[in-house]
């Protein structure tokens, strides 16, 4: 089964939203700079969403760890 890219879109976007507040509460604990922890959360979350995204289409090409149906498979 292939995904499409909007859902490959919005999986990025929901995960880098965990992500970045994760990022900013650690940056926050090792800085004790509330402004410090929003800036790195802020550049961190572009050029992840961006690697996640390629990352997750790149998987969508193969078929490793797939189990394929059969034609007995009942499916609802």
């Amino acid at each position: 089964m292939e995904e499409r890219h909007y859902r490959s879109v919005v999986k990025t976007i929901s995960w880098r939203t965990v992500g970045t507040i994760d990022t900013m509460i650690i940056s926050y604990f090792i800085t004790g700079n509330l402004v410090m922890a929003v800036s790195i959360g802020s550049i961190e979350v572009v050029t992840k969403m961006v690697l996640y995204y390629l990352h997750e289409r790149a998987w969508n090409k193969t078929d490793f760890g797939r189990i394929k149906p059969s034609e007995n498979d009942y499916q609802i």
